[in-house]
């Protein structure tokens, strides 16, 4: 008997079958218009373009200019790059325009979906950016699409990592703009950092459009974007516990692989207080459990999860003697990112490599804060249901599945599972060689560096040719990925998402045509295109007869998006295809998420060797343990989110502020204000209400009036006349701190003055939000444990975060007025003596450097210390690290003797 849920779907359709059926009357108007748009020449496609964003800034909606819109982009888009749209792309730019995502299959042609809605949004004239995964997309969408936009009459820019200033700039002035997320928020932090507005780079937050977006605004959600100065070096701590953590035994520490987690047991603490005080990092009389010990505690810790929870080639790999991060999700590598806390420096004292110092945060903020500043967000991916829940609670995205263009004819067969890894490659290895007998192309993917490594051993000794695409190999990976559909071939690759590069059944057109013109250039470019295109056309049919791509997993991931991703990269545009995913009970997922009743079962069933087990409940059991790990993963993100906000409320006043501070002329009434609130808390703090005058602190009044304002004020006198209270203390001292900072002002000159009072002003306001954002790294630290006194942490640490930003006001009051109170110019005497100042040194260093030129070498310009003994370890008593060597070798310590 059918349920209620199933009759109402046959009868009105699902959610999603609304939307798409509400959708297709807007196609319909667009295409009817394709006729009346053909017949303009290519001036009046421009000419069309300024007309509707005339209306669009004259206040007309922009749904009612879409139809009009969508046309002209059509038509653009055929005329410059000879792509026609398909309805399901004009209907994924409807639903990209509404602010939805548009969940659409790999090969549906988004890049160019998402000109439509970008072209119908940027007539407003505030900008519109489309955010990619990598810096390499970017620059080809734009270079690709810039074409398109060209065609109508806008403007097209890209954002890359170390860009020219005036180039940035530019860039972000188009009328579309393309970036990656990491630039799109790095620039938003940078921008307010500067202290002029003809330096900042963004604009309005209008609309963004993000490709990959699952990929962007869920796996990459998990870590903040942070902009970092440089701290103390600790390399000596770090390579020191080091040594430690290999004379650990299992006894001493727990792992929670599930949380990345690790801690010590009872056993773990003696140990290593012991050896601690051993080596000299923890004072004898002080205990690991004493609050002094905090730094030392986390280090140790640090130490302990790089050992035994990062992998070479897995979590990271050394490059260049530099420790580079691995994106679990797309086998990327990340250079430039680094991991926070300590961590990377315990990796880099693992491996051995050259340990950079800690960084302290100048300023930082999360991927969902930033992107939820737009006015409008879309997105675009072929893998969004499954997180559809997390898209709506935190962006308040909706997820619209668009129908293909043509109906899919891959085949996915149901999971096979065996019982230990080594029986499932030999499967995979089987299955691979059968498929490669008759020329199938076989994508096969896998988790991790060295899996597909392992699995290319494999290969090579079954004798199957094959290319492998992972971290290590990621400049090739456009060509690796094009050739991926070609008949007979076999890719190995880490990870599949957001490729940027179809496999296209025969192999690319476009990227063969490249080729084939850069090796021989003299050749005419449309006669190697049609006999490219032949070439490709014929092997396409025989690729389709061989059964179309043959995708092969080697594992499940902990998130079903990215065994979709994978999938789908096969029976792309209605070709055939088969899709297939080898397990084994070993498997990281299995091995977690309780594979002992599976073992059982499969134990019961008396599996011979090489055996699978193949059943639709197994499948159905695997969906529900990558749901769990899913929804955790999901309370994870919230609950980080739920602490951000707090500090994201906070960053948005201190950001706005900055932004009227640069935007103001005169900030002089500003600052008054601000003098007038410190002799507020001055005059409350040494003369209470209601209190006699023989209560009065008229002394330690008179000395911080000097100290915070810069004004020698009778006060002493003052407080001696007849009638004067609190309230004329504090009339007199505003009018005389006035009547001081005036004088001042026509010291300086009116102009200078505001000058003065601008800069000041930003620069404390910067160095008071980074103490506040340090200050509170330190307490989300420790706020945790306020939940064992049955309190909420996250209501702590709102109440004490709100506490310590008003405490930051009131400084910012204080260390602003005392600033400007102590400044004053130069005297004529004065400026000549620091001028003659400057000059001597210049001179000096001109000596220094002839000195040097004429020393007959530099190895003779070292000797060593008098008396130096190297066998004698008081010799390096004292030394600092950065210091010279006492041996005479010119090194520093740290590489020389010093050398750990």
């Amino acid at each position: 008997m059918l349920g209620f849920g199933t009759i109402a779907k046959k009868v009105f359709g699902t959610p999603n079958d609304r939307q798409i059926k509400s959708a297709r009357p807007i196609v319909e108007k667009v295409n009817a218009l394709e006729a009346e748009f053909q017949a303009l020449t290519d001036e009046g496609l421009i000419e069309k373009t300024k007309a509707l964003s005339e209306r669009a800034k004259a206040g007309e909606a922009l749904d009612s200019l879409l139809p009009e819109a969508f046309a002209n982009c059509r038509e653009g888009a055929r005329r410059a790059l000879g792509l026609r749209a398909f309805d399901t792309q004009l209907m994924g730019g409807i639903f990209l325009h509404r602010g939805n995502i548009a969940e659409m299959k790999t090969g549906e042609g988004k890049t160019l979906v998402a000109t439509f809605p970008a072209y119908l949004n940027a007539l407003s004239g505030e900008g519109v950016h489309i955010v990619t995964v990598n810096d390499y997309l970017a620059k080809r969408d734009a270079e690709w699409m810039s074409k398109v936009y060209n065609a109508l009459g806008m403007t097209c820019g890209v954002v890359y990592p170390q860009q020219p200033d005036e180039e940035k700039q530019a860039a972000y002035a188009c009328d579309v703009t393309y970036a990656t997320n990491n630039e799109l928020g790095f620039d938003y932090l940078r921008d307010n950092m500067k202290s002029d507005l003809g330096q900042m780079y963004q604009r309005a937050h209008n609309f963004a459009i993000v490709d990959e977006v699952d990929s962007i605004l869920i796996d990459e959600a998990r870590t903040p974007l942070i902009i970092s100065g440089p701290a103390q070096d600790r390399s000596e701590l770090y390579q020191t516990i080091d040594k430690l953590i290999p004379e650990l035994t299992e006894e001493h520490y727990t792992l929670d692989e599930k949380t990345k987690n690790a801690t010590f047991t009872d056993e773990g603490n003696e140990f290593l207080e012991e050896n601690l005080h051993v080596r000299g990092i923890l004072p004898e009389e002080q205990s690991l459990y004493d609050p002094e010990s905090t730094t030392i505690v986390h280090h140790v810790n640090q130490g302990l999860k790089a050992h035994k929870l990062f992998e070479k080639d897995k979590d990271y790999i050394v490059r260049d003697n530099e420790i580079v991060l691995i994106d679990e999700f797309t086998g990327r590598m990340m250079s430039g990112r680094r991991l926070s806390d300590g961590l990377h420096q315990a990796i880099e004292a693992k491996e051995g490599c050259d340990i950079q110092p800690e960084n302290v945060t100048l300023a930082s903020v999360t991927f969902q804060n930033y992107f939820r500043l737009y006015n409008k967000l879309g997105g675009m991916t072929g893998t969004a249901l499954t997180e559809a829940e997390e898209f709506d609670e935190i962006y308040k995205l909706g997820v619209v599945e668009i129908p293909t263009n043509r109906p899919i004819a891959r085949k996915d067969d149901h999971d096979q599972v065996f019982r230990t890894a080594r029986e499932k490659f030999d499967g995979v290895v089987k299955s691979i060689k059968k498929a490669n007998d008759k020329q199938q192309p076989v994508l096969v993917g896998t988790t991790s560096i060295e899996k597909s490594e392992f699995l290319s051993k494999l290969l090579d000794e079954a004798g199957i040719k094959h290319n492998v695409l992972n971290a290590r190999q990621h400049e090739q990976e456009a060509q690796i990925v094009a050739d991926a559909g070609k008949l007979g071939a076999v890719t190995i690759a880490t990870n599949m998402a957001g490729r940027g590069t179809d496999i296209q059944l025969g192999g690319n057109v476009e990227m063969r045509v490249l080729q084939a013109l850069a090796e021989t250039p003299g050749a005419d470019p449309e006669e190697t295109r049609t006999r490219i295109e032949a070439e490709v056309a014929e092997e396409k049919e025989k690729v389709k007869e061989a059964g179309g791509l043959f995708v092969l997993a080697t594992e499940r991931h902990e998130s079903r998006r990215i065994d979709n991703q994978l999938r789908g990269r096969s029976g792309r545009q209605g070709d055939p295809g088969r899709s297939s995913f080898f397990l084994s009970l070993e498997d990281d997922l299995m091995r977690i998420f309780g594979s002992e009743r599976l073992d059982a079962v499969l134990s019961k069933l008396g599996m011979a060797e090489g055996e699978a087990i193949v059943h639709p409940w197994v499948n159905k059991s695997l969906e529900r343990a990558q749901a769990k790990v899913e929804g955790r993963n999901f309370d994870i993100r919230k609950q980080l989110l739920k602490f951000d906000d707090v500090m994201n409320d906070q960053r948005k006043v201190i950001f706005s502020q900055r932004r009227e501070v640069m935007e103001s002329e005169d900030l002089a009434e500003t600052v008054g204000d601000m003098r007038h609130e410190v002799i507020d808390d001055l005059v409350a703090q040494y003369m209470p209400p209601r209190s006699y005058a023989d209560q009065w602190d008229t002394e330690g009044m008179y000395a911080a009036t000097l100290e915070r304002i810069g004004l020698d004020a009778p006060v002493m006198a003052w407080a001696g006349e007849e009638g004067v209270d609190d309230d004329v203390m504090r009339e007199r001292l505003e009018a005389a701190a006035d009547e001081f900072m005036a004088k001042k002002a026509v010291a300086f000159g009116t102009e200078n003055m505001r000058n003065i009072e601008k800069q000041f002003l930003l620069q404390t306001i910067d160095e008071k939000w980074r103490e506040h954002l340090l200050t509170l790294e330190h307490l989300r630290s420790v706020v945790g444990f306020r939940g064992y006194a049955q309190r909420d942490p996250l209501n702590e640490y709102k109440t004490e975060a709100f506490q310590l930003f008003e405490g930051m006001l009131d400084s910012l009051r204080t260390d602003v007025t005392k600033k400007l109170g102590q400044v004053r110019p130069m005297t004529p005497e004065e400026q000549e003596a620091m001028i003659a100042q400057f000059k001597a040194q210049q001179e000096a260093l001109a000596a220094d450097r002839s000195e040097v030129d004429s020393t007959p070498s530099a190895a003779g310009a070292f000797e060593p210390a008098e008396g130096f003994d190297e066998n004698d370890p008081t010799a390096f008593a004292g030394v600092g690290r950065n210091d010279l060597c006492p041996c005479g070798s010119g090194k520093k310590f740290k590489h020389c003797h010093g050398k750990i």
